[in-house]
């Protein structure tokens, strides 16, 4: 029942898809309503919020955000809703233009869009910078939308190939003698780069790719005494790198390529912590124009929402 004092605020919902806005069951709308306090209704293409004057104005942002990512064909889930709500409270949340930022994926008909402020600077430092480096916990996308900007420029001709590159360190288990050849004892190290890649491409255009070296996915070891031109070069795991390793990486770039490495420092599987490239390069490249540092936190964590709380209960652990 509506009182006196409550207000009413709409929003336009032209263009976005409803179904996706809504969510399975009217899920999105419900916890957009009890995250605010507030009633949600969607008729015809306006989104009403319904009660008091502050609990509407704490939600209005978080709608727009909802009726955003719906118009860029983004798949809402209530976990978005409460990440909405969290970058509002931290004054992070930002309005998202239509198609800001939006990567459209031809031959598999998907668009993947940052969803978070902080992937938001991280997909512009790609395009923008030479040499990417990003450093937050698991979740945060940072692989996934870094393959997609990869593959988005190979589509448009701004680089002739991708190489995707892992250190193949074990995490923290022994996996003794792998059966077949090279390739087959390396592939289980590689598999999340071919489980984002297999999201990007058609299965048949992506196995032509890697015929024709036009896609490489190989163990960072494989990279020494090379030259990358007109390359897009990711280094995934960058933590378990050694200082020596990731110095020949970021020296075997060539004319017209660009660099992304990603690593979460609180998964340093060697054998120090001050042995790895990642903590090295923090000390010695900040400043360097064309070299930007992209940090991203639970704040950004885009998988289940207890992935989120993990994540934050285990940094509090380390340190308390």
């Amino acid at each position: 029942m509506t009182s006196p004092e409550d207000v009413v605020h709409r929003l336009s919902v032209e263009g976005a898809d409803l179904l996706a806005l809504a969510g399975v069951n009217d899920a999105n709308l419900q916890e957009l309503a009890r995250g605010a306090g507030i009633r949600v209704s969607l008729r015809g293409d306006q989104l009403a919020l319904a009660g008091p004057l502050e609990a509407v104005e704490r939600a209005a942002p978080v709608a727009q955000g909802m009726v955003d990512l719906a118009r860029m064909g983004e798949t809402l889930a209530p976990d978005d809703v409460r990440r909405l709500f969290d970058e509002a409270a931290r004054g992070t949340l930002e309005p998202t233009r239509n198609g800001d930022l939006k990567i459209v994926l031809s031959g598999v008909r998907r668009v993947v869009a940052p969803k978070t402020s902080g992937q938001r600077a991280y997909v512009q430092a790609i395009y923008d910078t030479d040499i990417v480096i990003g450093i937050g916990p698991a979740g945060t996308g940072k692989t996934y939308l870094a393959v997609a900007v990869a593959v988005d420029m190979l589509q448009k001709k701004r680089v002739r190939r991708i190489i995707l590159a892992r250190p193949a360190v074990e995490a923290g288990e022994r996996l003794g003698f792998l059966p077949g050849d090279l390739q087959a004892k390396v592939d289980p190290y590689l598999r999340p780069l071919y489980d984002a890649l297999e999201d990007m491409m058609p299965a048949e255009k992506m196995q032509r790719a890697l015929e024709a070296r036009t896609i490489e996915i190989a163990p960072l070891a494989y990279m020494r005494g090379r030259t990358l031109n007109d390359a897009f070069v990711i280094l995934d795991e960058a933590q378990n790198t050694t200082g020596m390793q990731m110095k020949m990486l970021l020296t075997r770039l060539g004319p017209n390529s660009r660099a992304v490495i990603t690593a979460d420092k609180t998964q340093i599987d060697l054998a120090t912590r001050e042995e790895s490239g990642i903590v090295q390069v923090e000390r010695v490249l900040p400043g360097i124009d064309g070299i930007v540092f992209c940090y991203l936190d639970e704040a950004d964590v885009v998988r289940h929402r207890l992935v989120r709380e993990i994540i934050k209960a285990y940094a509090e652990d380390a340190s308390g």
